[in-house]
């Protein structure tokens, strides 16, 4: 599974709760269910974060007679991608909550490819954007799809739980 957003829906659950409380003018109680749902979606976003900061990316080394030297990036792979992670909340048209990587909050030179092969635990880039010798590097697989698996039953239950109260305070 490559890397892309993560939504909890309930969608027509929500859209006829949106509509009933659009109706009956119920603006504090809109508020606070979509501060309970981005609740419920930051120990994922939380989760995703220290998973990427954590990730262990290996080299297979340099070779006897090959030169090394600094990095040419003063910033850090993964503090960038962490960074990035975002938790968006609607309870309009497409509502739900969304975990999801901010292309624009990523540099330049990071795009979202980089992000789909971590996930499958390797890495292929120029070695100091030499374009014509590039270097393969290893990760610890799965930085995205673990933490996704682990909290989308415990995410969508606490939606449906906020549903239940939310449908009990309009009634």
């Amino acid at each position: 599974m490559a890397v892309s957003s993560v939504r909890i829906l309930g969608t027509g659950q929500l859209l006829e709760l949106q509509r009933r409380l659009r109706s009956a003018g119920h603006e504090n109680i809109r508020s606070s269910m979509q501060r309970r749902i981005r609740r419920a979606a930051e120990p994922l976003r939380d989760d995703l974060q220290s998973s990427i900061r954590g990730l262990s990316i290996r080299s297979a080394g340099r070779g006897s007679g090959q030169r090394g030297g600094r990095s040419p990036t003063t910033r850090p792979l993964r503090a960038s991608i962490a960074q990035a992670i975002r938790i968006s909340v609607r309870t309009g048209g497409n509502p739900g909550a969304r975990v999801w990587v901010d292309k624009g909050l990523l540099p330049p030179d990071i795009p979202m490819g980089v992000l789909n092969r971590l996930n499958e635990g390797r890495l292929r880039h120029p070695v100091f954007g030499n374009r014509r010798r590039w270097a393969q590097q290893t990760a610890t697989p799965l930085w995205w799809d673990g933490p996704v698996r682990r909290h989308t039953p415990r995410m969508t239950a606490e939606v449906a739980r906020v549903l239940d109260d939310v449908r009990r305070r309009i009634e």
